[in-house]
């Protein structure tokens, strides 16, 4: 129910665009970057006379090890697979910065992978740091989806799986309740994938990706709300040449 939570905070309080990016070295390396940016503009519709009335101001930025040494004893109270899932994101950097005096509302959250298949689902950091810090069970399953990525040096895979049907239902009926609301605004919802790779795209799933003129780099473009229904619409193989 927490995920589900967060889920209305993002379509129902805030008009966002989120970004991924992802480049991928020669030799499998790289890194990932994951932006999400509240649109002031779409936001403002929203709110309306509760736009003005903002007064927030933070601006925070860590690594995911630092709160596993600053709560180490409640990381140690965890089972030895959910320590490993934890170490998963030590090296995830985060910076989160809300000001309603600068009308910014923007996260963060960025990694430099060996391999692809060590990417963790960034969307998931939060909800893991609010774990530790609080002791909290792994709130972060309650998604009702899992990104993980693959790269074996021709094919790389984007795989959204959905782990919790009922929560998916439930994310659906809001959307739609968000739709019929405020389905007549011109609200911005991109939820953008910005991929680079070490050598030509030979062919890529999505016919609605766009590559660049050396054919190295990709974008495909979602609306977000789309993606809170249908969150496997953005799975995505590339086999490069």
């Amino acid at each position: 129910m927490k995920y589900l939570f967060i889920v209305l905070l993002l379509i129902s309080v805030v008009s966002c665009q989120i970004t991924e990016t992802i480049t991928i070295n020669p030799d499998g390396s790289g890194d990932i970057e994951v932006v999400q940016l509240r649109d002031e503009n779409s936001y403002m519709q929203i709110a309306r006379e509760e736009y003005s009335k903002e007064n927030i101001f933070e601006d925070t930025t860590y690594v995911f090890k630092d709160y596993i040494k600053k709560y180490n004893e409640n990381f140690s109270k965890y089972l030895p697979e959910e320590q490993l899932l934890f170490q998963k994101y030590a090296n995830v950097k985060v910076h989160l910065k809300k000001s309603s005096f600068e009308k910014e509302y923007k996260n963060t959250f960025e990694l430099h992978f060996n391999k692809a298949s060590e990417i963790p689902d960034l969307y998931k950091t939060e909800n893991y740091v609010s774990d530790i810090a609080h002791n909290y069970a792994l709130s972060a399953e309650n998604h009702y989806y899992r990104i993980t990525y693959d790269f074996d040096g021709k094919v790389f895979k984007r795989n959204v799986l959905i782990v919790n049907t009922a929560e998916l239902e439930k994310a659906k009926e809001e959307c739609k309740k968000f739709e019929n609301k405020y389905g007549t605004l011109k609200l911005i919802q991109c939820y953008t994938l910005k991929y680079n790779f070490p050598g030509k795209i030979k062919s890529v799933s999505n016919e609605k990706a766009i590559l660049s003129s050396d054919k190295k780099s990709l974008v495909v473009e979602f609306r977000l709300s789309d993606f809170l229904q249908y969150p496997e619409s953005t799975n995505l193989e590339v086999i490069l040449e």
